[in-house]
């Protein structure tokens, strides 16, 4: 066997992702692995959602269980799902662009594994999950198959594959089963084999749960001025043709757009704070107005009211600022 499919879907996947798999024929010839973005508390369902629509059957894997054709493996929840030869791996790597399971690491280790035979598939989804993936599919010779935006519930994620890697095909949703079946009907054309790029490695060895330092990470990259927001540790600037991806020194991955999420909701999370911490002021505040009262300091009292009510200005005016934010990131 030679050939697998991987498919990464985020927002609106759970509907295309069940479309997709209820026209795969029952005879497919490839394994194909399946991330969607789950919160790390999902009861971890997909698999027996997918199974009720496809003739293919659908399993959340254990770790390295064969792959076989004709078989859906389905990443569950809080686990990055890989490739290896003939096999799946399912790790607690650290998150990339703040997930886990995330898509880039399944596309990576599909392009790792397979070169030429990995077909990557990126459907409806937010930000830019999976561009990366499928950039380093399409670098070791693998096919590149994109949702087209226009059908996509949720475009985000097809539009940057589109714009950063140079797919092979843009089609509809209902095109996409079809089209599948016939580029793994064949085995892949010989081509020269193209040996894997160390940063491909290195980042294959990271979502294994290997130490990004031990890993080579350094080699690769070289230190931003920025924090990572998940572990504040110093983010490590990498590139992919062009493209500015980080990870920090624990492995946390992010690309620009989902770096500036993250900053987003740092920045509105510590506006909350800032609201928290001035309302209870204030109610203290009133509260010793009160009982300086019973102790006839008029003065004091009414000094801690109109403070009271400086700070209850400050917190509305800090909540009006959350209320009309926008978030940094340019797709929602």
């Amino acid at each position: 066997m030679n050939r697998v499919v991987v498919i990464g879907a985020s927002a609106g996947g759970l509907e295309a992702l069940r479309l997709l798999v209820s026209a795969l024929p029952k005879d497919f010839a490839a394994p194909v692995c399946v991330v969607m973005h789950t919160a790390p508390q999902s009861p971890g369902v997909l698999a027996q959602i997918l199974a009720r629509s496809t003739a293919l059957r659908a399993v959340n894997p254990r770790n390295k269980q064969r792959l076989q054709p004709g078989h859906i493996y389905v990443a569950p929840p809080d686990h990055h799902l890989l490739t290896e030869p003939g096999r799946v791996c399912l790790t607690k790597g650290p998150h990339e662009n703040r997930f886990r399971p995330a898509i880039d690491p399944l596309f990576r280790s599909a392009a790792q594994v397979y070169g030429p035979g990995a077909v990557g598939v990126i459907l409806t989804g937010n930000l830019d999950d999976g561009t990366a993936g499928l950039w380093a599919i399409k670098r070791l010779g693998g096919v590149a198959v994109v949702q087209a935006p226009e059908d996509a519930l949720f475009p985000s994620m097809p539009e940057s594959a589109i714009a950063h890697v140079e797919v092979d095909h843009i089609v509809p949703l209902t095109e996409i089963a079809p089209l599948l079946a016939r580029l793994v009907a064949s085995d892949a054309a010989p081509t020269p084999e193209v040996p894997v790029p160390d940063d491909m490695d290195i980042e294959v060895r990271i979502a294994k749960e290997e130490n990004p330092i031990d890993a080579g990470l350094e080699r690769v990259s070289t230190p931003s001025s920025y924090a990572c927001p998940e572990c504040h540790g110093v983010l490590l600037q990498l590139k992919d043709a062009g493209r500015i991806r980080f990870r920090c020194h624990t492995g946390h991955a992010y690309s620009v757009e989902s770096l500036l999420a993250a900053v987003s909701e740092g920045i509105e999370e510590s506006l909350w704070i800032a609201i928290r911490s001035l309302e209870e002021g204030r109610m203290l505040m009133s509260r010793m107005a009160e009982h300086v009262k019973t102790s006839h300091d008029q003065d004091t009292a009414e000094r801690l009211l109109r403070r009271a009510q400086e700070v209850r200005e400050q917190s509305a005016a800090i909540r009006q600022m959350v209320s009309d934010g926008q978030p940094l990131t340019t797709r929602a």
